[in-house]
């Protein structure tokens, strides 16, 4: 049976799992839907470069057993050195307080399970929930259709949030290939700041696939950053839409740093709604083997005054594929825009390849726009030049590629983080140089 037929097939035994119904119609038609679109191929322009059907042609259990044994000793070791850090800890799709450290005060923190099941929470779902997500695509109506794990997050008017918040998923102990649907929302009102740190980890050798769709308010004067760190197994697929809405005056953050995973596609839009604004996004990945890593980006300037940044940095090895295609749209109304879109990579063996295609569409005429990218290989005279002063060809090699990422991490200001990035990209790099 095809993951299309399995979707179908498992729908109504899903909605049996829930308590409360008031989405019942939504899913059901979002279901619908899905089943018109099926899941995209290379036949599709959007994913030209991306073939899914290592994904869609394995069978997955739709219901995750609840049971694990999961450690202090095992989350210790995803920790990023993070004492001043709330956590929190989801397994098998439910969270679990006694592995969670949540000090959250002034905001309002539930599971999207929770969330789902409260009729005090009807009326924010129907103010936010899946108005900003596209809904022509199959995996958000996938996800709207199965949606159950996640969480939601509102942080009232001038309200900070003074801690970073790194949010674990967490797979163990499943027997069968397990498929997740987490849904996350995030309302920042204004005058609020928060900082998110999201990471996937599967623990079994059967593989996980998640479909992942979140979304970001961020009102007048408000700062939302979101930082994913992809660094799973070889058994896991993600597939993740993220959609960001900015109001005037507003700055929000997405950081995406990938180094593991067997197939990964991220979908990233920005909705601009208000003058002033400030948006930005940065990503680092290095692969090898045969992974696959997809960025799509999109920036939608409708507003005047705004500015975007997007710095993109690709290190790719053996066989791996790595795809960037980052889009611009500009209003005719949005004059005075400024938007920068630069995607380099470094290719280190002859299988390795990159996809990229930076596009801008502008129909303003005072705007300041730049888009741009390079493929390639390391600098030989640089190479040269650092060995010539006693560095070895391995470290010289190591040291340029650290230089050559750095700056798509300049913006972290949470230090651990920064710290833990850096580690992976020396780590990263050290295997590199080893091959």
């Amino acid at each position: 049976m095809s993951l299309k037929e399995q979707i179908l097939t498992n729908h109504t035994e899903f909605l049996d799992t829930l308590r409360h119904r008031f989405l019942d119609e939504n899913r059901i038609e979002a279901l619908a839907k899905f089943a018109e679109l099926g899941f995209p191929t290379k036949k599709d322009e959007e994913y030209k470069y991306t073939n899914l059907k290592e994904i869609t042609e394995k069978d997955y259990n739709f219901f995750p057993k609840e049971s694990h044994n999961i450690t202090k000793e095992q989350l210790d070791e995803l920790h990023l050195g993070e004492e001043n850090f709330d956590w929190i800890v989801f397994v098998n799709g439910k969270l679990h307080k006694e592995l969670s450290n949540i000090s959250i005060e002034n905001a309002e923190f539930l599971s999207f399970n929770y969330a789902l099941n409260d009729e005090n929470h009807k009326e924010v779902f129907d103010k936010y929930f899946n108005t900003i997500a596209a809904k022509d695509l199959a995996f958000t109506n996938l996800n709207q259709a199965y949606c159950k794990y996640g969480f939601f997050l509102k942080v009232p008017k001038n309200v900070i949030i003074e801690k970073p918040i790194h949010i674990f998923y967490l797979s163990q102990n499943q027997e069968e290939n397990t498929f997740y649907n987490t849904r996350n929302l995030l309302i920042v009102e204004e005058g609020a700041k928060v900082e998110i740190i999201e990471s996937h980890h599967n623990f079994d050798s059967s593989f996980v696939f998640t479909n992942s769709v979140t979304e970001i308010f961020t009102y007048q004067n408000a700062k939302a950053d979101w930082h994913k760190i992809q660094n799973d197994s070889d058994t896991s697929y993600l597939v993740d839409h993220t959609f960001a809405k900015q109001e005037r005056d507003s700055l929000t953050t997405v950081n995406t740093f990938t180094f593991g995973g067997k197939i990964i596609r991220n979908n990233l839009d920005f909705i601009h709604n208000g003058e002033n604004i400030n948006s930005f996004m940065n990503g680092i990945t290095i692969i090898g083997k045969d992974q696959l890593v997809d960025h799509h980006t999109a920036v939608h300037h409708n507003t005047p005054n705004c500015q975007s940044y997007q710095n993109y940095k690709g290190i790719f090895k053996d066989k791996s594929h790595g795809v960037f295609n980052g889009k611009v749209f500009v209003n005719k109304i949005a004059q005075k825009t400024n938007a920068y879109q630069q995607n380099n990579n470094v290719l280190l063996s002859e299988g390795a390849t990159i996809d990229t295609k930076p596009q801008l569409e502008i129909f303003a005429d005072d705007v300041k726009c730049s888009h741009g990218c390079t493929v390639g290989q390391l600098n030989e005279d640089a190479l040269f030049y650092l060995r010539a002063r006693g560095i070895s060809k391995k470290e010289a090699q190591a040291l340029l590629l650290y230089a050559f990422a750095n700056d798509a991490m300049q913006n972290i200001d949470i230090e651990p983080l920064k710290v833990k990035i850096e580690q992976l990209l020396a780590e990263k790099l050290e295997v590199t140089m080893e091959f």
